[in-house]
């Protein structure tokens, strides 16, 4: 009834206030479970406008050229495509003790001296972490000056490096948009927790939240995100897979705990090629970045063994020189052993499986054991020629010659298949002093200084190799 009289009297029965009633007209829409309301939507918005309200053409978007800026680190500049791009997001993965904590400290000690950082150590204390930085070497605000720095002087110490040990990411996006800082440092994303969740930190609903979050905010404010995601036991960063779909760019740090280099590789990167490597020795200081990888994967050219070959792998667009050992020996056993370190062990089976069927060679009856130098994990098929010639120097008992390199793929009928990025292969074996190179057959670089021999099958190669074996047993 007061529908009748409200009108009339103006005063609403709620709230009893005079003169506050407002008309609104209520428009006659389908309800939600009409199915055909989108697309009547969809035409009245056609015959609206015949163009797109927000759609741009490829030729309409202004070109912005991204505006890089290093790391302090050529080596990580190099797997980044360039450098840091502000407002990116960086994933970095790799196990326990790998040294994630120790590089992502040594790059903001550098950048620190020319932006504002904010590390969030959510594993950690603020003590912990000083205590590293000071195994580091790395000085801090309260550290005296240089006598012949200002103390005003920004670049006299890190003083815009903050810490905030914290989990709470209400906390940290708090401080992030109050600080402002370039860059920011996540250590870990599965340490973060939102409270509004009920789900324990590191789980696949508190990793997906987390990190959208702070997407969303480093995307506003143009704050360069790095965030530490811890691995599984088989290698992949835990957590959703949606968590390497929203960042930019996927490093894994790999490396032997019983081996002093590392390893960081590229899997993905939206600004930048991908598989691309940075190389870094761990020293009693921390990380130092090995300019010359080749140098460490190569082993001793002086002192030659049996059943050694060498070969050039390409990780990304890095040529690496990379030395293969292969010892075969009787078996004890009934079936024999078969026993790889950086390379696959599916196909070192293909490879022997090769020689003994096209070149007679009894490997069914032999123990085959291969190696990489350093432990390098080389996965391309170019290194295929590189195992099986080193697998019947080893058989025979024969030297390879150490100043020849070896590249190809091998094939199930004893073919020897090309690769990519040949010249560059070779320019980098040239530059390291070697004088030949066997590589398939239809390739020809006339402009090398450098001996080049194509074959067309792995027996070819082999007495290539091997002047003294005639390729069959």
């Amino acid at each position: 009834m007061w529908c009748l009289l409200s009108p009339i009297f103006g005063k609403c029965p709620a709230c009893h206030t005079w003169n506050s009633l407002v008309e609104q007209v209520v428009p006659n829409t389908p309800t939600a479970t009409d199915g055909t309301h989108l697309a009547q939507r969809h035409r009245q918005r056609q015959r609206a406008s015949a163009q797109p309200l927000s759609a741009l053409t490829l030729t309409q978007i202004s070109e912005r050229p991204i505006q890089r800026f290093s790391s302090g680190y050529t080596e990580l500049d190099r797997v980044l495509g360039g450098g840091i791009v502000p407002g990116s997001l960086i994933l970095v993965g790799g196990d326990p003790g790998i040294g994630k904590s120790t590089l992502l400290l040594q790059i903001v000690n550098f950048l620190s001296e020319r932006h504002s950082v904010l590390y969030v150590c959510a594993e950690e204390s603020g003590q912990q972490v000083k205590l590293r930085a000071q195994r580091l070497g790395i000085d801090g605000p309260d550290q005296p000056h240089d006598s012949a720095k200002s103390p005003t002087d920004p670049k006299a110490d890190n003083a815009d490096l903050y810490l905030l040990p914290e989990t709470d990411l209400e906390v940290v996006l708090q401080e992030l948009e109050s600080l402002q800082p370039q860059v920011a440092i996540i250590d870990s994303i599965q340490a973060l927790y939102y409270s509004v969740l009920t789900s324990a930190p590191g789980s696949v609903a508190q990793v997906r939240e987390c990190t959208s979050a702070l997407m969303r905010l480093a995307k506003r404010d143009q704050i360069t995100l790095f965030i530490v995601g811890h691995v599984t036991k088989e290698g992949a960063i835990a957590g959703p897979k949606v968590l390497e779909h929203l960042v930019d760019t996927v490093l894994y740090f790999e490396g032997d705990r019983f081996a002093n280099h590392r390893l960081l590789r590229s899997v993905k990167n939206r600004f930048g090629a991908t598989h691309e490597v940075g190389v870094f020795e761990m020293i009693d200081r921390g990380l130092r970045e090995v300019l010359n990888p080749s140098e460490l994967f190569l082993g001793d050219r002086e002192m030659v063994a049996p059943g050694t070959a060498t070969i050039v792998a390409c990780e990304g667009t890095r040529p690496i020189v990379v030395e293969l050992q292969a010892l075969v020996s009787p078996t004890s056993y009934s079936s024999p052993r078969r026993s790889t370190t950086g390379i696959e062990y599916n196909r070192l089976l293909q490879i022997l499986a090769v020689l003994e069927k096209r070149l007679g060679i009894p490997l069914s009856k032999l123990d085959a054991y291969v190696a990489s130098s350093a432990g390098l994990n080389v996965s391309e098929p170019a290194a295929d020629l590189g195992v099986a010639i080193a697998v019947a120097a080893s058989f025979r008992d024969r030297f390879v010659d150490p100043t020849t390199v070896v590249i190809g793929e091998v094939g199930l009928g004893g073919q020897v298949r090309s690769v990519s990025q040949t010249e560059l292969r070779l320019k980098e074996a040239l530059k390291l002093g070697f004088k030949r190179a066997i590589i398939p057959k239809g390739q020809s670089f006339p402009n090398l200084e450098l001996e080049v021999i194509p074959v067309a099958r792995v027996a070819d190669a082999i007495v290539a190799a091997l002047p003294n074996s005639k390729g069959e047993s």
